[in-house]
């Protein structure tokens, strides 16, 4: 399981750190176009957008599988002196995670995806059918299940 969850995490950061370069190459040639060449490119806000969409979706799930997202632990931090309290409340935030990652990131953004795909939805100046852009949210929540799995089985392991 350690090798599975590294190889994913290698994945991970390096779709991020390639999106997030790509994406400031685009803003940059937007500036670059608009300001010095006085004629602003019509297709790199688009792609930029996009390309937060997805930096931001998988660098989320990124974040929760190295345990450095935002995590407001005051509840945790009072639990210090009873350590299987912390424990059961950490797996029930990791369980409410779970529930929150499989009916919203995965159900949901999947059902978005296919909704759109089906309909036929473009985006106006790539045109690229949208679900394509939509489909970072289930795949993101796919990543973040795995994390959280994890998490849920060391929770276990009292």
């Amino acid at each position: 399981m350690a090798k599975f969850i590294s190889t994913i995490d290698k994945a991970l950061s390096a779709l991020c750190v390639t999106l997030s370069v790509l994406l400031v190459v685009c803003v940059v040639w937007q500036v670059f176009s608009r300001y010095v060449l006085s004629q602003p490119s019509t297709y790199t806000d688009e792609i930029a957008r996009f390309l937060f969409i997805w930096v931001g979706l998988i660098g989320a799930a990124y974040a929760l599988g190295q345990k450095k997202h935002l995590a407001i632990d005051l509840l945790l931090t009072k639990l210090d002196a009873f350590p299987k309290k912390q424990k059961s409340l950490n797996l029930f935030i990791h369980i409410a995670s779970l529930s929150f990652t499989v009916l919203i990131m995965c159900y949901g953004g999947g059902k978005l995806v296919l909704d759109t795909m089906g309909g036929g939805q473009i985006s106006p100046v790539l045109g690229i059918q949208m679900g394509w852009v939509y489909f970072a949210i289930p795949l993101s929540g796919l990543f973040m299940l795995i994390y959280l799995i994890r998490d849920i089985l060391n929770d276990l392991r009292f």
